[in-house]
């Protein structure tokens, strides 16, 4: 299934269009996306038997799929090649990932525009999972079992506030602006994806290919991500999970390159779909 959120409305987008959810269940489900999540045990298995007519829709309609998360997970430096551009020690096992939040207030669609702020707006592709299942403290073999789904997601940073001093960094808050987190089209359900631990990551700036990799490449894969963050809080239904970029970003060029009015910033996922954000 993808679930998708089209002008406020829950929905399945088909070949053919989107399916309406709460129409296609006769009111069993409600019309809101969040609440797909919110309660997914009982709503999944509703999902599936949902058949009607799928309308067309325009695609600059669709929103965040998850709009409202209980609480949004940020990793950072989960791709060794990403700590090579960085010049930062890669993450290791041994150790609990680099954990931030991003504030749910700047999630937006798949097919956004962003007011820039003052500063240097940077991008990171990202694959995003949402949890279905809440959980604490669970196992790394069962963690597949708590996803609802995946989706594509952009960690937009503006570094000067991100890296303002003194320690501890401010990546929360330079990763929280209006737009900062597009996400979408939709929450992709597992069986729709061949391999879920292996997917094509990457992003293009006006065409150009700024970001190229696999997510099997991330250091902290999704069951082991999904275990070290429930064993410190418990996991909720619906939160989000951004799960670091692979290297490609405008910070470590030479010279750097970050984003500008007028920009479009295409970020993919294979058997997920795309994200097109524009600026201003």
């Amino acid at each position: 299934m993808r679930i998708a959120n089209l002008a406020g409305r829950a929905v399945l987008l088909t070949e053919s269009g989107a399916l309406d959810v709460h129409e296609a269940s006769g009111g069993a489900l409600g019309p809101e996306p969040q609440a797909l999540f919110d309660r997914w045990d009982q709503a999944r298995p509703v999902l599936a038997t949902l058949t009607g007519e799928a309308l067309p829709y325009a695609e600059e309609d669709l929103r965040a799929p998850v709009p409202r998360p209980g609480q949004i997970f940020a990793i950072g430096v989960n791709y060794r090649d990403h700590a090579d551009e960085a010049d930062l020690q890669a993450a290791s096992t041994d150790a609990p990932p680099v954990t931030f939040t991003k504030f749910a207030a700047s999630l937006t669609g798949p097919a956004a525009r962003v007011d820039l702020p003052e500063g240097w707006v940077d991008w990171e592709v990202e694959l995003v999972v949402v949890i279905g299942r809440g959980g604490h403290r669970v196992d790394p073999a069962a963690a597949w079992d708590h996803v609802a789904g995946l989706t594509v997601g952009q960690d937009l940073s503006e570094r000067l506030t991100q890296w303002a001093g003194p320690a501890p960094q401010q990546f929360s808050l330079g990763k929280s602006y209006p737009g900062f987190s597009p996400t979408g089209p939709a929450v992709v359900t597992l069986d729709e994806v061949p391999d879920p631990a292996d997917l094509r990551i990457g992003c293009t700036l006006n065409g150009e290919t700024m970001q190229d990799s696999r997510t099997a490449e991330m250091i902290f894969d999704v069951p082991a991500l999904v275990a070290r963050l429930s064993a410190i809080t418990p996991l909720l239904p619906g939160d989000l999970i951004f799960t670091g970029t692979p290297a490609g970003i405008g910070a470590t060029r030479t010279p750097p390159r970050f984003l500008a009015p007028g920009d479009e910033l295409v970020s993919t996922i294979e058997h997920l779909g795309a994200l097109r954000t524009t600026f201003s």
